[in-house]
């Protein structure tokens, strides 16, 4: 297949007269010949070698490959977003339980400095009786 370069989606034109095009104007901007003829040889070589043509890429992807990796695709996606109401579900749950600790530990805090001033009151109370 010859090197070529896809310019819109109706035209082909071959990659040859583009690096025609930039050896004459590396050369004049005073690049030097032998310097202009790598820099088209290396472009020429990367185009052959890395750039894909629509024929290319119609070769290797039909229609039926397209829809098969969308679905693939809504599969993952649908995934994820399950693993994620998972999550959030378990962090609600976290959530509640870490509430009712909290809820739990106050009300022990209330009963105990509660129980403290209840003794206290009532140790000052019996220390005045016993000095008076």
């Amino acid at each position: 297949m010859p090197v070529g370069v896809i310019l819109d989606h109706l035209t082909f034109v071959p990659a040859m007269n583009y690096l025609y095009s930039l050896y004459d104007a590396l050369v004049s901007i005073s690049v030097p010949s032998d310097k202009a003829r790598a820099v088209v040889d290396a472009m020429e070589r990367d185009m052959g070698t890395t750039l894909a043509t629509k024929q290319d890429l119609l070769l290797l992807a039909t229609r039926e490959d397209l829809l098969a990796t969308k679905q693939d695709i809504e599969i993952l996606r649908q995934g994820v977003d399950n693993r994620i109401a998972l999550l959030e579900q378990q962090v609600r749950a976290d959530f509640v339980r870490l509430d009712q600790k909290i809820d739990t530990l106050d009300l022990r805090l209330t009963v105990k400095l509660g129980s403290m001033l209840f003794v206290g009151f009532g140790l000052t109370i019996a220390a005045m009786r016993i000095w008076v």
